[in-house]
């Protein structure tokens, strides 16, 4: 593998995301791998900036998440929130101990008019992240669900309803006016970009606030290396989340297939599960080529297997930018 520059572009959400970006931090050279995190889960909460895809990608690529849990930090404490819930403060949004320093530093640097891109490699290379990790945007971008019980923004949603109300409509609030990161851009027309990976995050909930941004959707359309999407789902089931549940409530099917349907125009090549081998025709028919592999990543040698499965197909030749 080369070894000089940037080769990697990655899109990610949280915990799903968040896996196999580990799995290629620790395949490829530092400075080979761009990870974009989705910024549409941000929100302000109790007074302070909350950033919660971000926070799980640097987590998980130091070592320093709570694998069985998927978000927050390991060897965590809770001292702050039983305090808040004992004054009667909303305590359904979990802030750890160890969490919170990391909320109240960005939210006062970014008072004091730092950039989300400059402080999330700031923390990420303070927590030992050695690979670029950028906010898919600086400017805000807020995923918010029509529901049955009206309309929730994300974290009320996913974390205080426990993603039960049906999902209606989706909107991208601020995608209109917002522009990708400065380093998201750059790594889409680098020179010696391999591939775009988008990895297995929900697509409506962790993508889509991403491709929502129509200059975003355009370079990914425009890059000279090839767009790779990562099913996230197997069978017709997530690994984590309600991505199947998600989209079979907005008419989409859910499966990998309905995956590739939704992200059709910007991508190239998909990699699915060995399970949904039968499908692979339907999504060749698309003119989006098809790889295989073991997609699952129950434990941190599996995020690195992947990572290395999916590599060796951008290595192969196998999926090639299509011409539009």
């Amino acid at each position: 593998m080369r070894a000089n520059g940037l080769e990697i572009v990655a899109l990610s959400g949280g915990v799903g995301g968040a896996k196999l970006a580990m799995g290629l931090a620790r395949t490829l050279p530092a400075k080979a791998l761009l990870v974009v995190a989705n910024v549409g889960d941000d929100f302000d909460h109790l007074g302070l900036s909350i950033t919660p895809d971000i926070d799980t990608i640097i987590y998980t690529i130091a070592g320093l998440n709570n694998w069985g849990q998927g978000w927050g930090r390991a060897d965590e404490s809770w001292n702050f929130m039983d305090t808040i819930g004992d004054l009667g403060g909303e305590d359904w949004f979990q802030l750890g101990d160890r969490d919170l320093a990391l909320h109240v530093w960005r939210t006062d640097q970014l008072r004091r008019g730092a950039t989300l891109s400059t402080l999330t490699a700031a923390a990420a290379e303070r927590l030992g992240v050695t690979c670029t990790i950028c906010p898919s945007s600086d400017l805000p971008i807020r995923t918010i669900l029509e529901t049955a019980e009206g309309e929730l923004d994300f974290q009320r949603y996913f974390v205080r309803r426990r993603a039960e109300p049906e999902v209606r409509a989706i909107q991208y609030r601020g995608a209109e006016t917002a522009v990708p990161s400065p380093l998201f851009m750059a790594g889409l027309s680098n020179p010696s970009l391999r591939a775009t990976i988008i990895c297995p995050s929900n697509p409506v909930l962790s993508i889509g606030p991403i491709i929502a941004m129509d200059s975003a959707r355009k370079a990914l359309v425009d890059a000279p290396a090839p767009v790779i999407a990562v099913s996230p789902i197997k069978g017709e089931s997530a690994f984590k989340g309600p991505t199947a549940r998600n989209m079979r409530n907005l008419g989409m099917t859910p499966n990998a297939l309905g995956v590739a349907r939704y992200y059709q125009p910007l991508i190239d090549g998909m990699v699915i599960d060995h399970a949904d081998a039968a499908l692979a025709p339907a999504i060749r028919e698309m003119g989006i080529a098809v790889a295989m592999s073991d997609i699952s990543m129950p434990e941190p040698e599996d995020c690195e297997r992947l990572a290395r499965d999916v590599l060796a197909i951008v290595d192969d030749g196998s999926i090639r930018k299509r011409s539009r």
